[in-house]
Order: structure tokens, then sequence, then C-alpha cells
């Protein structure tokens, strides 16, 4: 699987497309030593907001479940004013497998 990661102000998102699922790892939380933030979760769908840095993941099929955040775009967030970090590739094997 080759997981699509998302940016955001409080953590970082790992999408496993391939299984519609997602798990979030806060930042600051060292992946290398520490349980990632949540479990794996389906997701329905996920939609990047055009003209914005917004995306949705859609989480039931009837779309009345949603998670709304924003992406980290470039070296500083807009919103929050926090340099974007980095994961190693280690680290997101770890993620995608556990």
């Amino acid at each position: 699987m080759d997981p699509l990661l998302i940016e955001s102000c409080h953590s970082t998102w790992v999408f496993d497309t391939d299984h519609r699922r997602f798990r979030r790892v806060l930042k600051g939380v060292d992946v290398a030593h520490v349980r990632p933030a949540t479990d794996w979760w389906p997701y329905e769908s996920l939609e990047l907001v055009p003209g914005s840095d917004a995306f949705v993941v859609v989480l039931n099929p009837e779309g009345s479940r949603l998670l709304r955040s924003w992406r980290h775009v470039g070296n500083r967030c807009e919103n929050c004013g926090e340099v974007t970090a980095e994961l190693a590739v280690d680290d997101i094997d770890r993620l995608v497998a556990s």
C-alpha cells in the first residue's frame, strides 16, 4: 500500500485508500516509541475542498458524519503558524503495518 499523508494543524492523517481506512498521529508524538494516536477507522470518501486548503473526511454513506480540517501547505501554516513536520519513511511503514 502507498499511503496518502495529509499534514494538518494538530496531526498527520494517514489514509489507506485501498482499504478505505485512516488513522491520525498527533503532533509531538514519537511514533518510534509510542502507539499512534488512533486506531484505523473506516471512511466513505475524502474530499479536498477546491480553492482551499480544507479537506473533509466523510465517515458514512449518508454523508451525515464528517470530519473537517485544513492541510498544511508550504513551510508555515496560515491557520496555526506552525512549521510542517516530517515523518521518516520507517515511521510511515510502522504506521501502515500496525
